[in-house]
């Protein structure tokens, strides 16, 4: 027998089919428990995806690229249809989750395989990866950055990997009042009636922080490491340069990429975007609030 869950993340309604199996079921997803929803969903979906063990492989699908996400390889191909087909492996190179969507990710249908760990692995990320691409067509952006809001605004803070964007929101937690950690690695952005929002969502790195919140959004921040603090708003050209390889894309999709590039491009018209060269002590965190909360 199938099984239906609702589910509302970014004001966006997603529903998740578990057909009949021991193994597969809501423990796999821990993370989407805040933001289930126990009615049927008023307005349309953003994407359904049923998962269903006997899916096979289509073998006429033509390769695209593998690329590396940091927890393993994922294998891209088209599909004769315009739809995609998704081989998702772990840091083990061991496949986890078979994925197939149609050409606008609204309808996707995966298999799992392994045990419970790589089958929450693999469906973890097909609804991070169809979220994001889905996402697009409603002007949501998945970042990765790590979040903090403060005095009812939302402040996400990108970075390359390891320089310091969770010591940074900490660095806020504990000096600045009244701010408090909102997703530590993949907050969603959003456009809605032409203003930015940011929410929580189920995808927050190795940080269990899974808030189903909302915020409009203040500022984005651009950490660097540096001997001294100092902060700098960014102008429009190295501001798109710099959101831009921190949301999930398609650059091999130019309908998918383009919409990606228009969400961020009217971000940037309308939200200020900093570089924080900074070291990691209270100053940095200090002269941060004081120049992005005005």
């Amino acid at each position: 027998m199938k099984k239906t869950r609702h589910f509302k993340i970014a004001d966006l309604n997603i529903s998740i089919t578990f057909c009949e199996s021991e193994k597969n079921d809501m423990e796999l997803i821990p993370s989407f428990l805040p933001f289930c929803s126990d009615n049927e969903p008023v307005g349309d979906l953003l994407f359904s995806l049923t998962v269903d063990d006997t899916l096979r492989p289509i073998k006429d699908a033509k390769l695209v690229r593998k690329f590396d996400t940091g927890n393993g390889d994922t294998v891209v191909y088209t599909l004769s249809d315009g739809g995609y087909q998704y081989i998702i492996r772990n840091i083990a190179d061991k496949d986890c989750c078979l994925l197939q969507a149609n050409a606008d990710f609204s309808e996707c249908r995966c298999a799992l395989t392994g045990n419970k760990v790589m089958r929450s692995f693999g469906l973890n990320d097909a609804l991070m990866l169809i979220f994001a691409f889905a996402g697009c067509r409603q002007d949501a952006l998945l970042i990765h950055a790590s979040c903090i809001a403060c005095n009812g605004y939302a402040y996400p803070f990108t970075a390359k990997s390891g320089t310091g964007k969770s010591t940074h929101t900490s660095l806020w937690m504990k000096y600045i009042e009244g701010t408090e950690l909102v997703n530590d690695d993949n907050p969603i952005i959003r456009l809605i009636n032409g203003k930015a929002f940011l929410y929580g969502s189920p995808w927050s790195g190795k940080t269990p922080c899974y808030r189903n919140v909302k915020y409009p959004l203040g500022a984005i921040t651009k950490i660097e490491r540096a001997p001294q603090n100092s902060i700098v708003r960014m102008a429009p050209i190295p501001a798109f340069a710099t959101i831009l390889p921190a949301c999930s894309s398609m650059k091999w999709d130019s309908r998918i990429y383009n919409e990606i590039c228009n969400t961020i491009t009217s971000i940037v018209e309308t939200i200020p975007i900093y570089t924080l060269n900074c070291l990691p002590d209270k100053e940095a965190a200090v002269i941060c609030h004081n120049t992005i909360s005005k």
